[in-house]
């Protein structure tokens, strides 16, 4: 089969990759798998006799070079992330690449550390009449982040944030957190590993989680969850489960139409 999957692989448990995943990882005859933040135990899927390459020791150019021979060699090229390879994935220039090859591809999404950082927690990202959305962002580094982008300007929304690639300058992220105006006593987590074996959760505030982070010895592999909805002092039910409230599969108690 002349064609390249893109897997999204789950943020670490290796059962939380989908049933889609899984089955293409199996019959794939060249893995491509980012070896930095992938769980190693992933590759217990693939066959005994796949072609096995850590995309951390290799250039876009060596990445791109083994799915073209692949696919020239009728072969079956998985290209494994971590996550969901929509965050933070730099697939885009893979995926450009083939086009200009005219190589067939699909994208199977995974479940990203953000939804298994949110689980860890046991917490809902969106409670009504706390927060209804959810920025996902990440602190200037090598890479550069629009002025507009900045965390000290999103955080202005008071919405729910979640910091990917942040851990390693926890102090510069909240110090721009604190330049929004959000209070110190605005809950943080940081969830690092998130359901991994490893996994380790620190909660705190703007004021304190920083040397709570430093305690832990947490540095890098994190993400850091920002907003009320974390300790949420008062929300208000959801409509969908109101028996007062009317919808397309119910009639509310109060609805004599």
């Amino acid at each position: 089969m002349k064609k390249v999957v893109i897997i999204g692989a789950g943020p670490g448990d290796p059962e939380l990759i989908t049933l889609k995943g899984k089955r293409n990882l199996e019959k794939a005859d060249v893995v491509i798998y980012a070896g930095s933040l992938l769980n190693p135990q992933i590759l217990q899927y693939a066959k005994p006799d796949a072609e096995l390459y850590d995309s951390a020791k290799m250039s876009l150019k060596d990445v791109l070079k083994v799915m073209v021979d692949g696919v020239n060699q009728g072969k079956f090229v998985a290209r494994v992330h971590d996550g969901d390879p929509s965050f933070f994935g730099a697939i885009t220039e893979q995926m450009d690449f083939l086009d200009t090859q005219g190589i067939e591809y699909e994208v199977i999404p995974g479940v990203s550390c953000l939804q298994g950082g949110a689980a860890a927690l046991r917490r809902e990202l969106t409670l009504p009449n706390v927060s209804q959305s959810v920025i996902i962002t990440r602190p200037e580094g090598r890479t550069p982040v629009p002025e507009p982008e900045r965390i000290r300007e999103l955080a202005k929304h008071g919405t729910t944030m979640v910091i990917f690639l942040g851990i390693q300058h926890v102090e510069k992220v909240i110090k721009e957190l604190e330049l929004s105006g959000r209070s110190k006593d605005t809950p943080v987590s940081v969830v690092y590993r998130a359901t991994w074996k490893e996994q380790k959760i620190v909660r705190g505030t703007i004021e304190d989680i920083v040397q709570k982070v430093k305690d832990a010895g947490i540095t890098r592999t994190a993400l850091i969850f920002v907003g009320e909805v974390l300790n949420p002092k008062a929300y208000d039910f959801s409509k969908l489960y109101d028996p007062k409230f009317t919808h397309g599969y119910r009639k509310g108690e109060d609805d004599v139409s």
